[in-house]
């Protein structure tokens, strides 16, 4: 009995490198020092998850099945470091959960949870990673009576991720030209549980020192009523060498209802870092029901530093303002709740991110 547990562990050793090589446990654990202003409102000081990049663990894997095709695997648990609890209450693999076939030649065919093409085709021209004090998710997230609102309810939304999907994405090697196509049926499924039916695709180029596309998406609930929510973005950036900058538009739209969001952002290298600087503003335009909200607009300021520590451990500070107009309620992440519409939210925050 002893040899043959001897053996068996033998085995197991033998085999765990060719195994490790193809599976990949990988993460960001980041966290900051964060205070928030609100009009009228007070201060309020916290330790927060995620500012710099969100704090996630992932769980990766590739086999070679020869002839130019590739399988693989791509699971990504988002956790709240402050906490030590995960990031959605119902969903474990929040960030990503796909499965996917890989061909030199055709791309990919990837199934499961991931970014939808319009977060994919925005996210990557805002300096802060749509995250933390700085991030455009501060328009997004907490959005107040709009289009997001009016489609969605307090349910998950398709601004960032849909459940359900199918991806077909577009090789490398096409002389600059990118993007993809995703459908999810929704399964007759709820908004509440996260199932919407969407339909998307990205194109994009990218030549020396620049890069400019363009998305479109369509997502449809059992809220919609016949208005199916319209997701669309066009952007594009150039690198000087010296810095890099990068305009964006993104607009969403319900029924009458429109949100557009002008972004331009700037990314400076700096002794061993980046400095980077944003300017979002968003504008709402149209009725959600009988309440017309074409007053109700915002803006945001930020301003960040990141300084590398090595290639995986990075300081950073950020620092913004958000001005809202009319009956508008934007505000900074971790603030107190009860701003009135048109105050403003100031925040500034330090932290610590190390990949691994």
């Amino acid at each position: 009995m002893k040899r043959s547990l001897i053996a068996t562990a033998t085995l197991l050793l033998a085999a765990s490198p060719a195994w490790s090589q193809n599976v990949t446990l990988a993460g960001v654990a980041d966290a900051a020092v964060r205070q928030v202003s609100n009009t009228g409102r007070g201060s309020v000081s916290s330790l927060v998850s995620g500012a710099n990049a969100t704090s996630r663990i992932i769980i990766r894997g590739t086999e070679d099945l020869g002839g130019g095709l590739s399988a693989g695997f791509h699971l990504e648990h988002g956790l709240l470091l402050d906490a030590g609890t995960q990031a959605s209450a119902t969903q474990f693999w929040d960030r990503r959960s796909t499965v996917s076939l890989v061909s030199k030649e055709w791309g990919e065919l990837r199934a499961g949870r991931d970014f939808v093409p319009t977060y994919s085709n925005w996210s990557r021209y805002d300096p802060f990673s749509y995250v933390g004090v700085g991030g455009s998710n501060n328009f997004i997230s907490a959005t107040p009576n709009g289009p997001i609102r009016a489609a969605f309810g307090s349910g998950l939304n398709t601004t960032v991720r849909s459940s359900d999907s199918v991806q077909l994405l577009l090789p490398s090697g096409l002389g600059g030209l990118e993007g993809g196509l995703m459908l999810a049926a929704g399964e007759g499924g709820t908004t509440a549980t996260g199932q919407n039916k969407v339909k998307g695709l990205r194109l994009g180029f990218s030549g020396k020192g620049f890069n400019v596309s363009a998305a479109a998406a369509r997502s449809e609930n059992n809220l919609t009523a016949g208005h199916a929510f319209s997701d669309q973005v066009i952007a594009g950036n150039y690198d000087f060498g010296i810095l890099q900058l990068s305009a964006a538009v993104r607009q969403f739209k319900w029924n009458t209802a429109k949100q557009t969001s002008t972004l331009l952002g700037a990314w400076i290298p700096l002794g061993k870092g980046q400095l980077k600087l944003s300017l979002n503003r968003v504008d709402l335009s149209g009725k959600v029901g009988a309440t017309v909200i074409d007053a109700n607009d915002a803006q945001q300021l930020a301003v960040g530093y990141v300084h590398e520590l090595s290639k995986r451990s990075a300081l950073y500070a950020t620092a913004s303002r958000i001005a809202n107009k009319g009956a508008a309620t934007y505000v900074v992440p971790g603030g107190a709740a009860g701003l009135a519409g048109g105050g403003s939210s100031r925040g500034i925050e330090l932290g610590l991110r190390h990949n691994f």
